[in-house]
């Protein structure tokens, strides 16, 4: 555990908490007969793990046998799913008592802004303090406080305390904290970016900022070169934003490594969609770009690709390339039908620009452009009828299909009512609960 003891700071107003293993947590406080012990939760994929189990090498994703390979001892335990709602919600409430800027970004971790609450309750760390002992002794939960003066730099203090600490960062040494730091744990580096980097020699987030944005683009592209740069030297002018709605909604679906059949990807997208579109129609939106994510099978460290695992590698030591494909429609859409259509549309791209792929891991579909759509605007039966436009005669009858459904499952639950592809397609897919609480923050 990270601890730093530091005096009050003045600008240092932003926090960013986040519950410690939040699911295996949870279930390690449901039964204390797991506490200390290595746990996950799941069964033929691990959806979360314990510290205790990720000391082995245990991770989320992984194949119920391997992680069972690397952790004998490892307990599978069933996700309670509503327990996770209820005490993420419970602890978001003690984020409300001391200031309302709390902007939660998944159902485990969030960002405050305090700057208003100091009169109250004291410095910034105090503050942090106060929150760390109230989710111990109210909700029962470990969790971890970065305080700091950007967004950024917080979130990285939050994941420097772990476990069960906390972390603040002084204004006037914020650089120095930030140069040993690994680029891992920055926002957008992930395994192949990080790969990329570490080839160019790039390892620590100094050396990131030693670098600069032309280069870093002709690594990792214009968008993320640049984020990164300005982020390396902690350039963040990101605000809190209480309340703020979601600018695109997403899921995605990790699975065992599977040639990429149109039965698998009808079944797959279809489901995402599902979730998808019935989150956007809850929220009573619609949204006009459609983007899929889709990862193709293993690479090693040294960048040759694999059609298998070996059964000797660490988890850990291969990673799938991922690639992204974008589609702006001319009118938002919703429909489950429609989005699930345009999807495989775009699968079907990213395939055929990568005729050499085999096999896929992971599948993932967002629409972004959101706009409300609280009532259906019907067209004039003058222009062909495209159920892309959510207006058109096709398009207005899947609208409606979308809302008895939503209706029907309301009262009778999500297994009530779906699509045929879906349902029928024997899919050994994450839980429906697990997936909603993972999806929240999209």
């Amino acid at each position: 555990m990270f601890d730093m003891v530091s005096r009050v700071i003045g600008q240092a107003t932003i926090l960013h908490a986040d519950l410690d293993a939040f699911y295996a947590s949870v279930e390690q406080l449901l039964d204390p007969s797991l506490r200390g012990r290595p746990i996950a939760v799941g069964g033929s994929v691990v959806l979360a793990a314990s510290y205790e189990a990720k000391r082995f090498g245990v991770q989320g994703a992984m194949p119920g046998w391997r992680a069972k390979q690397l952790c004998p001892e490892l307990v599978f335990v069933g996700g309670h799913f509503a327990e996770y709602v209820r005490l993420g919600d419970r602890v978001v409430e003690v984020f409300h008592d001391f200031t309302p800027l709390v902007e939660r970004v998944s159902i485990d971790e969030a960002f405050l802004d305090v700057s208003g609450a100091v009169r109250l309750f004291g410095p910034p760390p105090e503050i942090a303090a106060q929150i760390r002992s109230r989710v111990r002794d109210e909700v029962g939960l470990p969790i971890s406080v970065g305080v700091a003066s950007t967004k950024h730099l917080a979130k990285i203090a939050s994941q420097v305390a772990k476990p069960d600490g906390m972390v603040v960062v002084d204004p006037d040494g914020e650089l120095d904290f930030l140069r040993p730091l690994p680029v891992a744990l920055m926002w957008g580096v992930g395994p192949v970016a990080q790969r990329k980097l570490a080839d160019r020699g790039i390892h620590t987030i100094g050396e990131l900022a030693e670098s600069s944005p032309e280069a870093l683009s002709g690594v990792l592209g214009r968008a993320i070169g640049t984020k990164l740069f300005h982020l390396a030297g902690n350039d963040d002018s990101r605000q809190v934003e209480g309340g703020a709605r979601a600018k695109s909604m997403g899921a995605q679906s990790a699975f065992r490594r599977q040639a990429p059949t149109p039965e698998l990807l009808r079944g797959v997208l279809g489901h995402l969609a599902d979730r998808v579109a019935a989150r956007l129609r809850a929220g009573r939106r619609a949204g006009r770009t459609v983007t899929v994510r889709v990862r193709f099978g293993y690479v090693t460290p040294d960048g040759r690709r694999r059609t298998s695992l070996p059964a000797d590698a660490n988890h850990t030591d291969v990673r799938g390339r991922s690639v992204t494909r974008s589609r702006t429609l001319a009118d938002p859409v919703s429909s489950t039908l429609t989005l699930t259509e345009v999807a495989e549309q775009l699968v079907g791209v990213a395939l055929g620009d990568h005729p050499a792929e085999r096999e896929l891991t992971l599948l993932a579909i967002s629409v972004g452009n959101l706009v409300d759509q609280p009532t259906l605007q019907m067209e004039l039966p003058v222009l062909d009828d495209d159920p892309a436009r959510a207006g058109s005669r096709r398009g207005a009858s899947r609208w409606a299909i979308d809302r008895s459904m939503d209706a029907v499952r309301h009262r009778f639950g999500r297994a009530s009512v779906g699509y045929a592809s879906v349902a029928m397609s024997g899919l050994d897919l994450v839980p429906d609960e697990f997936r909603e609480l993972a999806e929240k923050s999209a």
